[in-house]
């Protein structure tokens, strides 16, 4: 494979194995997974309730057992967006295509155990898109405004970093304007700044310090403040923690850094009255706790994804953001080939391949950059 194509499929099937790994343990407390599991997660898990089919009829979803939630399907979508324009993407790409995508293309929903059409698996975050753009007729651009303040966006944004692989400003653009349409406050933020971290992860020769730096250097308000906040606490770390006492108190501080930005509150199930509202001052908790455990573990994956997954609470996302970033960085030699097996296999799904049909259509946007670079360049030289 080429750097692009190792990198794709790195990001995409990495990003799947920390969203599948950590939806089985999503919504609960470090003590509880534990108890639950006899000790820590270390690999695929079977579902919190037997009876998984009616025991949370609000959201009744087979997770565990390696099948991936709705993070990944989404993901899943966008790059067949990508695939689709081989383009740079706005937000009007998100009603013009990923919307379609939502509402007339079923497919296998391994949470579901039936094939189905995505909106019918997305949460209600999610279903916004869908109720704003095709049902609303609302400006792409403002259609995110309204909508719960959550890590939706950020958790399938992943892709723009690839597009933009050693840019971390315009993937922030990027997802900016893309995730525009979705969500509104640091939910959009965040998304923004993940791509940024992703694309800095990418790009050859590439270090955690350039990821660390490409997310202060776009971060705004108070996902910058946490970011701050984590960086200040785990950046200086040099080795990581070895004993599942380590862990269990690394957790526990990641936690209490991350707790003065998070809306959501102590008690996950039963969230703050203002959880999830605009704010110039909070952060969603999954960002920051992500690259927390990232800089803890120092950009392995293994280690940082079965941090995230045994952190609990949003899981499923914080493992997913971890794990893009570490497989960013180290490319596909990191992500565990077992893994990648029994989770596709679980969930039906060739993860592999959409991380080949991502390479393919960003190896197109990155020649039309060079040709758009270049005569940029051209017209400066002309002018000077």
């Amino acid at each position: 494979m080429t750097w692009l194509e190792d990198r794709a499929v790195a990001v995409i099937t990495g990003a799947a194995v920390g969203d599948a790994l950590g939806g089985a343990t999503e919504g609960w407390t470090p003590e509880q997974i534990e108890e639950r599991h006899g000790g820590r997660v270390t690999g695929v898990v079977g579902p919190w309730y037997p009876d998984w089919r009616t025991a949370r009829p609000i959201a009744p979803y087979h997770k565990g057992d390696g099948h991936v939630t709705d993070d990944t399907l989404m993901t899943r979508a966008l790059v067949e967006v990508y695939a689709k324009r081989r383009a740079h993407l706005d937000a009007y790409a998100m009603a013009e295509d990923l919307v379609p995508l939502m509402i007339g293309e079923p497919r296998w929903v391994p949470e579901l155990e039936s094939t189905a059409l995505l909106l019918q698996r997305v949460f209600l975050a999610e279903k916004w898109i869908v109720a704003r753009l095709h049902y609303g007729h609302v400006d792409p651009r403002e259609a995110g405004v309204g909508n719960v303040v959550n890590c939706g966006a950020a958790m399938y944004v992943a892709p723009v970093g690839v597009v933009n692989a050693g840019d971390p400003r315009a993937a922030y653009a990027e997802a900016i304007d893309l995730t525009g349409a979705h969500q509104s406050s640091y939910g959009r933020e965040a998304a923004g700044v993940l791509a940024a971290m992703v694309a800095a992860a990418v790009a050859p020769g590439a270090s955690l310090d350039d990821v660390v730096a490409a997310a202060l250097d776009v971060a705004h308000d108070g996902t910058a403040a946490a970011l701050r906040a984590v960086v200040e606490a785990f950046g200086g770390r040099t080795v990581p923690p070895a004993t599942d006492d380590e862990e269990r108190e690394l957790a526990a501080l990641v936690r209490e850094t991350v707790a003065p930005f998070d809306s959501v509150g102590p008690h996950y199930r039963e969230m703050s009255m203002d959880a999830r509202r605009p704010s110039r001052t909070k952060s969603i908790e999954e960002l920051p706790a992500a690259l927390a455990f990232v800089l803890a573990h120092r950009g392995d994956f293994r280690g940082a994804v079965l941090a995230s997954v045994n952190y609990g609470r949003d899981a499923d996302s914080i493992a997913v953001m971890a794990a893009a970033i570490c497989a960013g960085l180290g490319g596909t030699a990191v992500v565990p080939a077992e893994w990648v097996d029994e989770i596709g296999e679980a969930s039906r799904m060739d993860l592999r391949e959409t991380g080949h049909l991502l390479a393919s259509a960003a190896a197109d946007i990155l020649k039309a950059d060079r040709e758009r670079a270049a005569a940029r360049a051209a017209f400066l030289e002309a002018t000077a």
